[in-house]
């Protein structure tokens, strides 16, 4: 070898030798932690209820940690299949059922809002919403939805139904009566 292939060939071997030197100095400490016959990491399962403390965990906290975790992942794909079809009466329902349940009945209103504009006609939705708002205790604006949806389909038990709930909530009534089923 010449004196030029010697100061190129030096630092390269040079910097292999360190990063073999560096692996086995790596290798050694963490070769000390474990031993076949006696592993240091237990196999022993830990229940989801023990590693989060819950008992210690009161249910503001519980909700919010379910929330991050899995119920997040039923919303978004809820909300995602909204997206790409904002008339989507059943997926709008089953996102609003979630929101209210987790005490969010603002948000569900909402989620009915975009779909009674594609479906403004749509008796589920209007019902749903309806419901929202006497749950909000706004029964006058859920009076008024239940009968715009019996203007489309006076015939329907379950409005007739839920307006007369919705009555009895606010401490009315209504002379007219249900129509007979047939």
């Amino acid at each position: 070898m010449n004196s030029h292939e010697n100061r190129v060939a030096a630092p390269l071997l040079s910097f292999r030798l360190s990063l073999v030197l560096f692996a086995v100095l790596s290798v050694l400490p963490l070769g000390g932690c474990a031993r076949w016959d006696n592993p240091v990491l237990s196999v022993k399962e830990t229940s989801a209820a023990q590693l989060l403390g819950a008992n210690q965990i009161n249910a503001a906290t519980r909700q919010r940690i379910l929330r991050a975790v899995g119920e997040d992942a039923q919303e978004r794909a809820l909300r995602d299949d909204l997206k790409q079809h904002p008339g989507n009466v059943d997926a709008a329902i089953r996102l609003t059922k979630a929101l209210v349940a987790q005490k969010r009945p603002h948000e569900a209103l909402q989620v009915l809002d975009n779909v009674l504009v594609v479906t403004p006609d749509n008796l589920r939705a209007l019902n749903a919403k309806a419901v929202i708002l006497d749950i909000e205790g706004r029964h006058d604006a859920a009076q008024e939805l239940y009968r715009q949806a019996l203007e489309t389909n006076p015939e329907n038990q379950m409005l007739h139904h839920n307006l007369h709930l919705s009555l009895a909530f606010e401490g009315k009534s209504e002379q007219r009566t249900l129509p007979q089923s047939r």
